[in-house]
């Protein structure tokens, strides 16, 4: 039953990692939890599965022609740099400081995309050049959040190049490429910082990890040919009510 709730979930991971640039954090971190009851195994375990679906994503994407490299890079090089920090010091935090930082993040982000302009219009015709301190300080503070919590960071990336002038097709199709050195650091650091067991990797659960991509890669082809067909404005709607359902998520799973 387990591992069918875990595929189960890794098959609706593989739709929002095409349809919202989530890799597989906001789905992935609360059934883990559910199922293993440790969140530095949830989060691990968490940046795995984003590795693969993030990469997926990103070759499904780019042969779409979503993908501006000018907006990529270099900010995917100060996220890198920024995700060596976080998951180092997400290994040394209690887990209740990690489950209530993950809910806070969520809702931070919810309100900001409500309150401020830009994210549900697109006031800006034409698309504008992220700044050089977006690009660099602010990579690496995404890069660190990002990776501290396990979700690959397309929760500040979304909204950044979402307020950048981007249609939601590209902004969410460039969130995968910019999660996955979250993703490849955060694996590297969480598979060696645990004291392992059977069936894991340090922090990382090797078959939990393995029911969830079964789902989520075959989710991913068959996703990405349904994105353009999504209205922009509900495109942009659906992406903040998924936050608020994995929010309603964390604050149930003890």
């Amino acid at each position: 039953m387990t591992f069918l709730v875990l595929l189960a979930f890794g098959c609706l991971t593989g739709v929002t990692t095409v349809l919202f640039g989530f890799g597989g954090g906001f789905l992935t971190v609360p059934v883990v939890v559910a199922v293993t009851g440790d969140m530095h195994v949830a989060v691990a375990t968490s940046t795995a599965v984003m590795v693969v679906n993030s990469l997926a994503a990103t070759v499904a994407q780019a042969r779409a022609g979503r993908i501006r490299r000018s907006y990529v890079w270099p900010l995917i090089a100060f996220i890198a740099l920024g995700a060596a920090f976080g998951s180092l010091a997400a290994t040394r935090l209690p887990e209740r400081v990690l489950h209530v930082a993950f809910i806070a993040y969520l809702v931070i982000t919810i309100v900001d995309c409500l309150a401020r302009n830009g994210f549900l219009h697109r006031p800006l015709e034409t698309p504008r050049k992220l700044g050089p301190v977006t690009r660099t300080a602010g990579g690496v503070g995404i890069g660190a959040v990002a990776s501290a919590l396990g979700v690959g960071g397309s929760v500040m990336t979304v909204p950044l190049l979402r307020r950048s002038g981007l249609p939601m097709t590209e902004a969410t199709a460039m969130a995968n490429p910019l999660s996955a050195p979250v993703a490849l650091i955060g694996t590297a650091i969480y598979a060696f910082a645990g004291t392992g067991s059977a069936g894991r990797a340090g922090y990382v659960d090797l078959i939990a990890a393995a029911a969830l991509l079964c789902g989520s890669i075959p989710a991913i082809a068959l996703t990405r040919r349904l994105t353009a067909r999504i209205p922009d404005r509900v495109h942009a709607i659906a992406y903040l009510a998924m936050l608020a359902g994995v929010t309603i998520a964390m604050i149930v799973t003890p």
